[in-house]
């Protein structure tokens, strides 16, 4: 008989391939994949980021953000995901998830939820030092 080694925690999390990632890549418009696609972390991400970015909509910004993280949590948790565990950056289709997460770190920071900013960075590193490093 053969024991799971409890130690070595939960294997990493492979979300499928995020099925805005191909529009997106072709450079259509954000909103528009949103819209074709709004179970997608990714597009939910790069709408965040761009709304970042312009620094225009700060709660709009933090909104985007967190309908990609809401989405992610859901799809985490349909491919196997217990709430805890490494969510490797080096798989592609984990980055909206990662994205959307370091995304609302920054948006919580924008809008001076400071316990949320604090909450987020910690669950991307857990989750992924290389998307922190990257991300943040």
């Amino acid at each position: 008989m053969t024991f799971p080694d409890l130690i070595a925690g939960p294997p990493p999390t492979l979300l499928p391939e995020d099925p805005a990632a191909e529009a997106l890549a072709a450079g259509e418009e954000p909103r528009a994949v949103v819209v074709a696609h709004p179970e997608s972390p990714l597009a939910w991400a790069v709408l965040a980021e761009g709304a970042l970015a312009e620094g225009t909509d700060d709660v709009a910004a933090y909104a985007f953000a967190r309908v990609g993280y809401h989405r992610s949590l859901d799809l985490l948790r349909r491919n196997g995901w217990k709430g805890h565990g490494p969510v490797p950056w080096d798989h592609v289709p984990n980055r909206g998830f990662l994205r959307a997460l370091a995304a609302l770190a920054r948006g919580a920071e924008a809008i001076g939820e400071t316990a949320e900013v604090q909450r987020c960075r910690d669950f991307l590193r857990d989750s992924s030092p290389e998307a922190y490093d990257a991300l943040l």
